[in-house]
């Protein structure tokens, strides 16, 4: 009988053990957030790591030839709204299935791009080549982008939004509506 307990007893350790090394595990792979509270829901700033990446992904594009503007960086509910009414309530092309409070654009953590063709015109055609690399401009920035840390609307299986770049840093959407952020560092 002691020699059961002790086997018990033994078990039952090595699974506490473990399972106190797996909370501290998932506890240092969590991404490091700031709770702001429910009524900063909004940004009026990119996020200082968003704001560093898109100057390296204007300097890197660049580099090989290729003029990136950036056409939208942070927006407000109202704003997010209106672009969301675009083939609904209003005239136009759907854009967004982001209303307001539900885009990265609102918290400061996306952008949106286009490229300048040779001529200096603004253009959003994802098969333009103007450094003759054989190889689309667009294309290209979305690799240098992802190789920086952005999330592409590109990938996506369900609407490809090929403007948009975003950082998550790990938060959804709904915890950013919650008043979670990440740290500026």
């Amino acid at each position: 009988m002691r020699g059961l307990t002790h086997f018990i007893t033994t078990w039952m350790l090595i699974i506490l053990f473990v399972a106190i090394v797996f909370m501290i595990y998932q506890e240092a792979n969590q991404p490091e957030t700031v709770y702001v509270g429910e009524e900063a829901t909004e940004a009026s700033e990119l996020h200082p790591v968003v704001e560093k990446a898109k100057n390296d992904l204007i300097d890197q594009a660049s580099e090989i030839d290729i003029d990136v503007i950036i056409t939208d960086d942070v927006r407000s509910k109202e704003r997010q709204d209106e672009l969301y009414a675009r083939g609904r309530s209003k005239e136009g092309t759907i854009i967004t299935h982001a209303q307001g409070g539900e885009s990265y654009h609102n918290y400061g953590l996306a952008i949106d791009y286009a490229i300048k063709d040779n001529n200096g015109n603004v253009i959003w055609d994802i098969h333009y080549d103007g450094n003759d690399n054989g190889e689309s401009d667009w294309f290209e920035v979305a690799e240098i982008a992802k190789d920086i840390g952005f999330e592409w609307g590109g990938d996506w299986q369900h609407f490809k939004d090929y403007p948009h770049l975003q950082m998550t840093f790990g938060l959804s959407i709904n915890e950013l509506q919650k008043g979670y952020r990440p740290p500026d560092k």
